[in-house]
């Protein structure tokens, strides 16, 4: 029988209406989104806007230099797509040259970390495909906070006060933007970025000569892939620079690399679990983990899969660390033809599910789908010196070393279009600024590997495998919910947490966002430096000392995180038979927010 949610706590209600519903990771971006919805706007042109509003507002968690993903449905067409904004490694970008350069892993910060960047051209794209709304309009809500101004949340200047010195000492362009009085600026202070609300004036520009939306939209891309934009950063980052190695480098991104990529849109992966189809991206992304921890546990019964209770939460973090297993052996752009399907089929998550005993594992366990060997990542277990354990926000010590930081965004309207998209690179902390465009580059190429044989090598022309993964929902074939969160390696984690209490216990969404979380660490990381924690679990205090207490004489390696530290979760969702649209958010930290009527 279903679990029952405790005592129906929650610091929020679950929103419900019938016109539309955003729901993002700081509250400007969902009013900004709501705004768009109530002048007219489909739930396309409401994500867009709110997505550069992002760029400005949260730009220690995501940048116009970064990346992105995204999974959609729209009102006609209810099959699930993935919006690809993952932009590949340069073409000089090679095992060879980084070796050359005296480096065993790709750094976490600087220009040799940099991927294409994917995110201001899907973001387009999606517009130009799937909105209506002239781009001018979707960019004025984030010139306007660029050069006007917006206060700043806390954590950007808690984040430029880590990385402080590096700017001073070494990226000079860096403190220029973010520390203009010489120091970090201070929660409310307002912050204006007038470099990046030209960049967005000079796309505008581009467009101006054509006569048509979509005509506009466009010239902008091209403006960006083979324009300003891409001449700026590849001059500026052929300064050699410091990088988290501690050394210095040159980066080796072209302008022929921006004008090579373009995003896309591709068919969802997708699997069942309780009635309920769970799309996500291939395994190009991280997206499969979530597909793969929900076959393990479809075998077990319903009340074994609790997350508050310690036979659940063991039954949780022993799936996560197989399927987390078979993401670092077998992911990646590289991944052979037929592996994931043998990844995703009932025989294999049967044969996975076989191997969660009773007591905690420390080993490091991928399996063969298909009789494919997997790649064994290195395992180190010594952190960096000053490095911390990521929980959704990002933890940088003075390298640049960044971990777990994103941002989301979900919209659901009135005519039946739903996305959830989660930007992310291009943090402010992970390369030097760009003066003329006011902004960086990001460092999604940390997580591939310089040896040869992973589907996740680095190689030119290749995606990194990003742990960018949003989740739609569809029953009986019509879409029913969009949902992300932020937080690196632990996205899929804490989202397969609220789908178990929704799907299983019948949660509701607020319910499932606010209960106690916990992930595992028991995986080689994806960002730099790469280390495990072998039987590692991070829990919320508020799971309980008994449950806590299982779990550490079942072997888990427990770290307590405190009361309300984990997760970044927030959703929208649509009942496929009445109608009425629901919105959730994450209440950790402060910042996030859902908006709707």
């Amino acid at each position: 029988m279903p679990f029952v949610p405790p005592a129906a706590f929650t610091t929020r209600p679950t929103l419900q209406g019938t016109f539309g519903m955003s729901a993002t990771t700081h509250w400007l971006a969902t009013a900004t989104a709501q705004s768009v919805l109530e002048r007219g706007g489909n739930a396309f042109d409401a994500a867009t806007a709110a997505g550069f509003v992002l760029h400005v507002v949260e730009p220690h968690l995501n940048g116009p230099g970064g990346d992105l993903t995204g999974v959609f449905a729209t009102a006609s067409d209810p099959n699930p797509q993935v919006l690809m904004g993952q932009g590949p490694a340069p073409a000089g970008a090679t095992i060879a040259h980084y070796r050359g350069e005296g480096l065993d892993l790709v750094p976490g910060a600087g220009g040799l970390a940099t991927a294409v960047p994917g995110s201001v051209d899907a973001w387009l794209l999606l517009l130009a495909e799937h909105g209506t709304w002239e781009l001018a309009d979707v960019l004025a809500y984030a010139i306007g906070y660029a050069r006007d101004g917006h206060p700043l949340v806390g954590r950007v200047g808690s984040t430029i006060e880590t990385v402080a010195q590096l700017f001073t000492e070494h990226w000079p362009t860096s403190a220029q933007l973010w520390m203009p009085n010489g120091r970090p600026p201070r929660a409310g202070e307002i912050v204006r970025l007038p470099a990046y609300a030209r960049t967005l004036e000079r796309l505008l520009e581009a467009g101006s000569g054509s006569s048509d939306r979509r005509g506009r939209i466009e010239a902008a891309r091209r403006e960006w892939k083979e324009g300003l934009v891409a001449r700026e950063a590849t001059e500026f980052l052929r300064t050699p620079h410091r990088h988290s190695s501690g050394t210095d480098h040159a980066a080796v991104i072209d302008v022929a690399d921006f004008a090579a990529f373009s995003a896309s849109f591709e068919p969802a992966v997708t699997a069942e679990f309780r009635g309920t189809t769970i799309a996500k991206t291939g395994a190009w992304g991280q997206g499969p983990v979530l597909l793969q921890a929900l076959l393990i546990l479809d075998g077990l019964p319903d009340e074994a899969l609790d997350p508050s209770t310690a036979e659940g939460a063991h039954h949780v973090l022993e799936a996560l660390k197989l399927a987390l297993a078979d993401r670092d052996a077998h992911y990646g752009d590289g991944i052979p033809d037929g592996v994931l399907d043998a990844l995703l089929s009932p025989e294999y998550a049967r044969e996975r599910r076989e191997l969660i005993g009773k007591d905690a594992s420390h080993e490091f366990r991928p399996g063969r789908p298909g009789g494919q060997e997997p790649f064994l990542p290195p395992l180190v277990t010594e952190p960096a010196e000053g490095a911390a354990a990521g929980v959704g926000e990002p933890t940088v010590v003075l390298s640049g070393e960044t971990r777990g930081d994103t941002c989301h965004v979900d919209v659901v309207d009135r005519w039946g279009n739903i996305v959830a998209v989660t930007p992310s690179g291009g943090w402010l902390q992970s390369s030097p600024t760009i003066p003329e465009l006011g902004f960086c580059l990001g460092s999604r190429l940390q997580m591939t590997w310089l040896e040869e044989g992973a589907p996740s090598t680095l190689r030119p022309g290749e995606r990194p495998r990003t742990t960018l993964t949003p989740t739609l929902l569809l029953r009986d074939g019509k879409p029913a919910g969009a949902l992300g969160s932020p937080g690196g390696d632990q996205q899929d984690q804490w989202q397969l947490l609220y789908l178990l209490r929704t799907l299983v216990g019948g949660y509701s969404p607020q319910q499932a966002i606010d209960a106690p979380a916990l992930h595992t660490t028991s995986m080689p990381g994806s960002f730099w430096p790469r280390t495990w924690t072998p039987g590692g679990a991070v829990v919320e205090d508020r799971l309980g000392d008994d449950v806590i207490g299982d779990l550490e004489r079942r072997g888990h390696a427990v770290t307590r995180a405190g009361d309300w530290e984990l997760g970044r979760l927030s959703s929208v969702g649509r009942d496929p038979e009445t109608g009425v649209l629901t919105a959730a958010a994450n209440p950790r930290g402060a910042q996030g927010y859902a908006a709707g009527r």
